[in-house]
């Protein structure tokens, strides 16, 4: 886990995201994705955004913010050709900013880097 912090999400962002990694985690199985995700971290993820209770901190990783924005946009992407695609979209950018916000830009473009 890299630069850790400890986030609090509702519930209802909770299941949106853990529903995000589902997706992931079938595509890798039906379009071996290996090289774009690691199965065992979206696992891994899944099982830790799903322990504590709701409302109650969890702790996630610059690395696990920038997975869960990867799916997001995997997701926005295969879904453009349905009639809630402006909802996915407003739903996106609102979990993007979400995330985004416990790292600095410097710590972003440093991930980026490396």
């Amino acid at each position: 886990m890299i630069e850790p912090r400890s986030v609090v999400l509702e519930h209802e962002a909770v299941l949106a995201l853990t529903q995000i990694l589902g997706i992931m985690g079938d595509q890798l199985m039906a379009d071996g994705l290996e090289s774009q995700w690691n199965f065992e971290h979206i696992i891994e993820l899944e099982a830790r955004l799903m322990t504590p209770a709701s409302g109650e901190a969890v702790t996630l990783g610059i690395d696990d913010a920038a997975l869960l924005l990867q799916g997001m946009a995997f997701t926005e992407v295969m879904s453009i050709d349905f009639p809630w695609i402006e909802m996915l979209r407003w739903v996106t950018d609102f979990v993007t900013t979400e995330l985004r916000q416990h790292w600095s830009d410097e710590e972003w473009q440093k991930l980026t880097l490396s």
